[in-house]
């Protein structure tokens, strides 16, 4: 059995198997083998070894890094890309190689100062048309290692597996320790009993939240043709396939290639929310509906392996939800009618994609009575069918009723959709007429009961291999995706629904809410909670001049209690406050009539989001507990939301880090005091500055104690989304990673830390979160110098999200949101946001100190996985390249000048610090370990692309506010060099 922390969830990197292929005899990949079909001879003429020398440019030190079935793959596609460009512009063809030559000779050695400076010296002399093209090849280019790289992580999965030993539990899973097969052997170990395993996998509830958060810069158009050329380089690795094969395969991969260098990869305009909600309903379309089931399938026959049981047909320890047309909280673009839109959208998708499982299962489910029975749960439901065709096939009896039922909901919604779109085409494909008296299908157990019916009606007639076909898959699409495909989130800010109630009271006559101490606040809500008289009627609102904000805010409520319960998730409050806040919203939806008795209220989840509200939370919660009519419509269940990116903006990496493990600690305390099941949804994004991890299964299971107990919800976010769940192979392993770790923490004895320790963190937090808010907010240089020395002014010209960059437009860096925070300080290789304050809270002045911090960094996983992160996003920034952008951007002045020289040099204590600290003399760890070869394959192009853009940006501030074509054709160039660091440090928001 092999086990190993080497997690692809994030795919920011991978395992490295230098010799992995002459070991395993696997054939080389044909480079050499390629069409002339497509280009007349340019592609093979671009992949002779006389012709890519001047493409490829892999330096002996890089060979040794870097896999060689890898390095072949990179190759072929760069040679691929270059001879395309190489025939359309020869110039920007030569400065390619070029500036990528330099790039390679950097990579090789870090040191070599002449590399950077060739670079440097091109990038000032680049013309503005040049610049585009040379910023588009780079970040093409990028991609394609990325898709190699997708393509290698799966194949060294596949490799270890085939070379497993026969005589281990074998299943279809990876045998690594971060994924069920390696968990449930090390479980075993421990002496932990089958029926205690499978319990508690059946207890387990983990979501993933799908955002849209605006990090991801590729087009979907680009995405698919990624996808396909990640899932050719698997065809090519086929020991079996002919050499006519092998010549359609690369045909399709150059097509691909060609199609996006000819494509405009810029978007022109914001993509509106519905667009967004369309992007990630095609993930679950085209990846996961597929990838769910098959992964369960997959965990049921590893159960069997390893300790024989079996998952039960309906159990799905892991499902989605979906932020996206119902996250407002600082976007007007998400009106009410947007949210509704988006839900009758993704119910017609479900619909759909249901009816399409439903005629496979009517193909499959011939089974006559002629010839078999049928049990007398299935007679009876055969029975209530009273227009069929079908009378001795039962199954295809209600199949064929379920179809009709599914047929008129699709008509039902499009009717709806018209609404939104009035030139929507209708979606039915049979005549209606007829079945006035057929119900739509509204809810999951419409199909479920059915659905189960026929499965325990095959099963007990002796035909359960028919019932284990695609009708499982079926019943376990329904357990995850439901009718909706995803339940919805509704995000809004605590203070719209102030708003809201002030305006109700004003309007009533009981003065002012927004006036009101909390005490008052708390017990006028509590009292209406109480009541069931409606307080307000909306037309009265609106006829007495109610504040537009406000009406739009309760037409959110009127929208949303129009749905089935099963279309909606929970209602996050961001910048939650007080405890009147979550009663706020329990409230107002209670005005629209959905409560607890009637099944229809949502969930109420607090967001906390700075270091003042994280310190705070545990007291609100104590609060609520003692609030009945609270505690009586929750049931027993709280969820509470940490939002990690907006606490480590307002407070520094550490100081966050410890104020998310304290309050979480304590809330689940005081959870546990008064009996209350307690779900921590967690807010992160895909870097380290916004509690991204590269090591998901590392990172559940150094949580702090008691937090997790086989619940986890979690937003996945932007980019993060396609590295995650782009491809089926990835979703799988993301999903096998997901479950693992869930259900591995339920048995773990966490490292309870001492009080010492305890007192050594409140030390390093505080002195960690004075330095990054002396730098950040208290110094009057810092604005400008951020502002100067980054692109974040020029990051609106993106069009990557329909939400604005700020949530107030005049506001300055406290109003600006994490992620274009993230963003800036990444595509400069500095990184700032999730470094600044470490360095001085991990420099004691103490030896005593000093020591203590080293023990905890050997003995407390939670406290050494997060100096394992900041270690790798040290050994991802670049000095020099960071201080190019101030040399050519930020003001000759002393004062910026000085602060741009203090900022690398507390990288450069900070660095030293982290060292200290680990014992290491260089960055170690598992996740630098994971960087070491992508980030040798990616500097090359990194490089290049940061000294152009910090051109570009120069040149485009100089030129001011005019417009002209030379002004659009640099904005294009900064653009795509946006998007080509965004590729290259895969995790940049």
């Amino acid at each position: 059995m092999k086990f190993g922390f080497a997690s692809s969830l994030l795919l920011l990197a991978f395992q490295a198997t230098a010799t992995s292929a002459n070991q395993n005899n696997v054939p080389a990949k044909p480079t050499a083998f390629l069409p002339k079909s497509l280009t007349g001879g340019a592609v093979a003429a671009a992949t002779k070894k006389d012709s890519t020398k001047v493409e490829t440019h892999m330096s002996q030190d890089l060979n040794q890094i870097v896999d060689k079935d890898l390095k072949d793959d990179i190759e072929m596609l760069s040679a691929m890309l270059a001879s395309i460009v190489k025939k359309e512009n020869p110039k920007v063809y030569d400065l390619y190689t070029q500036l990528r030559k330099h790039g390679v000779d950097r990579a090789a050695d870090p040191n070599n100062t002449q590399a950077l400076e060739a670079m440097k010296k091109l990038s000032y002399d680049i013309s503005p048309a040049d610049a585009l093209g040379v910023m588009r090849i780079f970040s093409i280019a990028l991609n394609l290692v990325n898709c190699a790289e997708v393509h290698h992580r799966l194949r060294v999965l596949r490799r270890d597996e085939l070379t497993a030993s026969e005589s281990s539990n074998v299943g279809p899973l990876p045998q690594v320790e971060d994924g069920m097969c390696g968990t449930l052997d090390i479980l075993m170990k421990e002496k932990h009993t089958p029926d205690e395993i499978l319990q508690k996998l059946m207890e387990q509830k983990v979501e993933i939240v799908i955002t849209a958060h605006p990090t991801e810069v590729n087009r979907k158009t680009l995405l698919r043709k990624f996808r396909n050329i990640s899932q050719r380089l698997s065809d090519l690795d086929r020991e079996d396939l002919l050499p006519y094969e092998k010549s359609v395969a690369m045909d399709e991969i150059f097509r691909d290639i060609a199609g996006t260098w000819a494509a405009d990869e810029i978007r022109r305009s914001k993509p509106t929310p519905q667009q967004e909600a369309t992007g990630g309903i095609a993930v679950i379309e085209t990846v996961l509906w597929d990838a769910v089931p098959t992964y369960l399938r997959k965990l049921n026959a590893q159960l069997k392996a390893s300790i024989g049981k079996e998952l039960p047909i309906d159990a799905v320890p892991i499902k989605f939800a979906s932020w996206i047309g119902g996250d407002r909280d600082g976007n007007p673009n998400v009106t009410p009618e947007v949210t509704l839109e988006v839900v009758y959208e993704q119910r017609l998708r479900a619909a759909k994609l249901f009816l399409k499982d439903l005629n496979k299962l009517y193909d499959e489910l011939a089974v006559s009575s002629q010839n078999a029975s049928f049990s007398p749960e299935m007679e009876e439901l055969a029975a209530t069918v009273k227009k069929s065709f079908d009378d001795m096939e039962k199954y295809r009896r209600v199949i064929g009723n379920l179809r009709i039922r599914l047929l008129k909901t699709i008509d039902s919604i499009q009717t709806g959709l018209k609404t939104f779109a009035p030139n929507l085409e209708s979606g039915s494909h049979v005549p209606l007429e007829g079945f006035d008296d057929v119900d739509v299908i509204s809810k999951k157990d419409d199909l479920m009961i059915p659905l189960k019916t026929m499965y325990n009606s095959l099963v007990s007639t002796g035909y359960e291999s028919v019932a284990n076909g695609s009708l499982v898959d079926s019943i376990r699409r329904l357990a995850a995706f439901g009718t909706s495909l995803v339940p919805l989130d509704i995000r809004e800010e605590s203070t719209a629904h102030k708003l809201a109630i002030d305006a109700i009271t004003q309007y009533l006559g009981l003065g002012s809410y927004a006036s009101w101490n909390e005490e008052t606040k708390i017990n006028f809500l509590a009292n209406e909670l109480s009541s069931k008289r409606p307080l307000f009627k909306l037309k009265d609102l609106e006829d007495n001049g109610v504040d537009p904000s406000v009406l739009k805010t309760l037409r959110v409520f009127e929208t949303i209690s129009q749905f089935e319960s099963e279309c909606l998730g929970a209602y996050v409050i961001s910048q939650t406050t007080s405890a009147s806040d979550i009663l706020a919203v329990m409230l107002l939806q209670q005005q629209f009539g959905m409560t607890s008795t009637n099944g229809k209220m949502m969930r109420v989840t607090p967001l906390f989001e700075t270091l003042n509200d994280l310190n705070n939370a545990p007291e609100i919660l104590a609060t609520l507990f003692k609030v009945s009519p609270y505690v009586g419509a929750v049931k027993g269940k709280v969820e509470v939301m940490v939002g990690y990116s907006d606490s480590a903006k307002d407070a520094g990496r550490l100081a966050a880090c410890w104020a998310q493990y304290i309050s979480q600690e304590k809330m689940a305390k005081v959870a546990a005091d008064n009996n209350i099941e307690l779900t921590f949804f967690h807010g992160k994004g895909g870097t380290v500055g916004r509690g991204g991890n590269p090591a998901l299964y590392r990172a559940v299971l150094s949580h702090p104690p008691n937090t997790i107990n086989g619940r986890f919800r979690v937003t996945e976010q932007g980019e993060m989304v396609r590295q995650n769940f782009g491809s089926p192979d990835i979703a799988e392993r993301t999903l096998d990673i997901y479950t693992s770790a869930v259900l591995r923490e339920r048995f773990v004895e966490h490292v309870e830390p001492s009080e010492s320790w305890r007192k050594q963190m409140d030390r390093v937090s505080e002195v960690s979160c004075a330095d990054y808010r002396k730098l950040v907010r208290d110094d009057p240089r810092f604005v400008p110098y951020f502002r100067q020395a980054t692109p974040e002014l020029e990051l609106g010209i993106l069009n990557i999200g329909s939400r604005p960059a700020k949530r107030k437009p005049k506001g300055g860096i406290e109003s600006l949101r994490a992620i274009p925070w993230t963003f800036a300080w990444a595509q400069t290789r500095l990184n700032l946001s999730a470094w600044l304050g470490v360095g001085e809270g991990l420099s004691p002045k103490n030896e005593n100190d000093m020591k203590e911090l080293r023990e905890m960094y050997k003995k407390w996983p939670w406290f050494r996985e997060i100096i394992d992160l900041i270690s790798m996003i040290l050994s991802k920034t670049d000095y020099s390249i960071s201080k190019n952008y101030d040399d050519l951007l930020v003001d000759k002045t002393k004062d910026l000048l000085e602060l741009g020289e203090e900022v690398r040099q507390k990288l450069v204590d900070t660095r030293t610090s982290v060292l200290n600290i680990s014992g290491n003399k260089e960055f170690a760890g598992p996740h630098v370990q994971l960087l070491t070869e992508t980030t040798k394959i990616r500097t090359p192009y990194l490089d290049p692309i940061n000294c152009v853009q910090a051109e570009l940006l120069k040149e485009l501030r100089l030129m001011g506010e005019e417009e002209s074509e030379i002004r659009r054709i640099r904005e294009d160039a900064l653009v795509m060099s946006i998007n080509g660091i965004s590729q290259g440090m895969r995790n940049s928001g």
